[in-house]
Formats: structure tokens, sequence, C-alpha cells
């Protein structure tokens, strides 16, 4: 709730500062029973079961509508508010609310193209409207007010990113050793024990991970059923994992590729480069671009990125965005590096942060896919995964 940026009145003046550059008359953030996170995050609210409006105009103080029963959940609420109790009082009071200021941000995106960010459904759209106002998609104000890194959550991140860096090197080493002892592990109990690594490495919240070997790595959401599949000699083998040590940290994502052998099959080299390279270009793209001061958009790295592995020959086979948005959520609320699943036309602004992860999937055959996490600073991106991966990790000695 501290890091709520409404709560102070310099938080206050930072988001008019951006809604006078964006000509808007002010940002109005409804929220009702979870719907809209990002409102509860811009506000501070926790429990909250009636519908809810605030309003932050361009000029004055901002003015929170509430329900008559949700006063405990206000009562933090440094500025004014108005209390309704009836749906009759609450239109009315709305109505007032937005006069004279057509053209307010709500998190809403055209044909909801950006799902992350439609949080308003289409029934209070239609309200809104009829009250008079013109809604902007408040994208760029979500990227630069809820999206962004603080300092503290940066050197938070780069040290959860060296945690599950080195747990995903010791989780290839315990794979090896399990085939060199003649007792394979499985795909499940691998991940129990990532898991549990990554628990004892201080990251406790929102941990998980993916095992999956060859053809089963062919699935980029890959879940064994029960144990999954035993990991052998000559196995593939991608290990994506996750997490980070409160709520209000930032995540790391990382996924590593290895190899249960000593020599990389050709073919399987060639993907591995593909996607090996699509992940650089896209990352130094970000760093031309920023260099040259220009501005950068999520579809746009995308679009770099998933060139070259159409030029490689296995375009149809990358089957996913290139990257997803990462602030407190692993999936956040900012810009994601995407032209496939949406046209992500947000821009990516100072602060905020991303994965970058190409895959080539060539279902019942192989799956392959190298993932990184940046944080666009104001001197350009920086890769917070320590070491990225250039070579598939040989797991095994030669036999004889």
């Amino acid at each position: 709730m501290a890091d709520s940026p409404l709560l102070t009145r310099e938080g206050v003046e930072q988001v008019q500062a951006a809604l006078a550059d964006m000509r808007l008359h002010g940002w109005l953030l409804f929220e009702f029973h979870g719907q809209n996170p990002i409102a509860a995050s811009m506000v501070g609210l926790g429990w909250n079961t009636r519908r809810s409006f605030t309003l932050v105009p361009d000029r004055g103080d901002p003015v929170a509508l509430i329900h008559a029963i949700e006063g405990s959940s206000w009562r933090h609420w440094p500025w004014r508010k108005r209390v309704y109790s009836s749906w009759r009082e609450m239109e009315s009071a709305l109505a007032d609310l937005v006069r004279g200021r057509p053209r307010l941000a709500i998190e809403t995106s055209p044909g909801s193209a950006i799902p992350y960010l439609d949080r308003v459904p289409g029934g209070m759209m239609e309200l809104l409207r009829a009250v008079g106002v013109d809604p902007v998609s408040s994208g760029d104000l979500v990227s630069l007010f809820h999206s962004r890194w603080t300092a503290a959550q940066l050197a938070t991140h780069r040290r959860s990113a060296a945690v599950t860096a080195r747990v995903a090197r010791e989780a290839f080493e315990r794979a090896a050793a399990a085939v060199e002892a003649g007792e394979p592990t499985t795909e499940g109990a691998l991940s129990d024990w990532i898991r549990a690594r990554l628990e004892a490495g201080g990251l406790a919240e929102e941990v998980d991970c993916i095992v999956a070997i060859g053809p089963r790595a062919a699935d980029p959401h890959y879940a064994p059923v029960g144990q999954g599949e035993p990991i052998r000699r000559g196995d593939l083998l991608l290990i994506d994992l996750w997490g980070k040590p409160a709520a209000e940290d930032i995540p790391a994502d990382q996924t590593w590729m290895g190899y249960l052998g000593a020599r990389l099959p050709r073919r399987t080299r060639r993907i591995w480069e593909a996607v090996r390279d699509a992940r650089d270009a896209a990352v130094e793209f970000l760093r031309e671009r920023t260099a040259a001061g220009d501005e950068v958009c999520g579809y746009e790295v995308d679009d770099v990125c998933r060139q070259l592995i159409r030029k490689r020959g296995y375009g149809r086979h990358f089957v996913h965005r290139t990257g997803h948005s990462i602030d407190v959520d692993l999936h956040g609320s900012g810009p994601n590096i995407d032209n496939l699943e949406t046209r992500d036309t947000r821009l990516l602004l100072p602060g905020v942060g991303f994965s970058i992860e190409p895959g080539i999937y060539i279902p019942d055959d192989i799956g392959v896919r190298s993932e990184v996490d940046v944080h666009l600073g104001e001197d350009g991106p920086e890769v917070t995964t320590p070491d990225p991966q250039e070579e598939v990790f040989l797991l095994l000695a030669a036999r004889g």
C-alpha cells in the first residue's frame, strides 16, 4: 500500500504531469471484486466487494466514489471520498464526477486487443460513455505508474535472477548425475526438486517451473501427468523456471536448454542457433533504437525476432509472442513484446521489464526455447539474466 502512487501528493502530481503531456482530462480507475488489479494497486485497495471509481483529474485532488459499506477498505485514502448506496445514486454521482472531463484514461483496449490492459467490463464501458466519457486507453500510464520497476525492485530482481540461473544449472547437473548412476530421474521429480531449491534460495512467491524432454517440449506450456517422462541419455531437456522473494518484488523468469550427451545433433544445433540468434537480434535492436534516442514499441521487437526465425525456415513453428511484460506479476500489465497474438503498440518506456523468449516448436518432435529477462533503463536495455546461454549445455561425457 505504501508504494501506491496515488496516496501521496508527489505521486498525484507525477500522474497529473503525464496527463498534461497526453492532453487528457484525467485518469478514471474502476475496480470491482478484483477485476482491475491495476486500479487496486494504484489506490492501495485490498478487500473490495462493491464498485468503486477513482478520478485523478488533470488539476486538483483525486476523488474516490465508493459504496457505503466499503468505508474500512478506504480508510487509508487521503483524499476526498463520495459515498453512494443505490445504483441510482452511483450513476448520478458518476455523472457529476466526470462532468466537464470527457477525455479520461481507462483500463481498456479497443477490440480487447491487449487482454492484460482490458480490465473494465463492456457493460461498465457503456455506462461510462452514457455519462459523457470519451475513453482513452491508459496503456502508457500503466507502464509509467504501475509496471515500471523501482530501483529497489531492480536490485532484488537481479538477486533472484542469479538464484534462478544457479538452480537451473544445478538441475541439469542433477539430471545428468542420475543418468550416469543408471537411475534416471523424471520430469515430475526434477520439477519438484527445482521448486524446492528455488524456495531454499529465498524465492517464496510465484515459484514454479516447466521441465520437458524432446517432443514434450514442443508444447510451450507443457505439464507432465504424474511423474512425466524419464530423462535419459540422448534427451534434449528444456527447463523454464521462475520466482521472486515477496509479493512486491519482480519475478525472474528464465529458460535454459541441455542435452544428455556429449555432442549435439546437427539438426538440433541448427534449431538452437536460430532461437539464440533471434533472442540476441531482439536485444541488439533494442540497444540500437534506445542509443539513437528513438521510441520503440513491443510489436517492433517481436517483428525483428520473428523475422530471423522465419528466414531460418522455422517461422510457422514460432507460435507465441516473443516476450511478456514483467512487473509484480510474472505476466504483467505493461507492454508485451508481441506482434503475433496481439499488436502491442504501447511504447517501451524507461523502467519497464519484459522477457525475450523466442522458441521453435515442431509438434511430436522437438521444442527449443531461450528466455532472458530485460529491464529497460534510462541508458538502454539490461539483460538481467546472468551469462545468457550461447550453446546448449552438453551434460554427459562421450562413451568409450
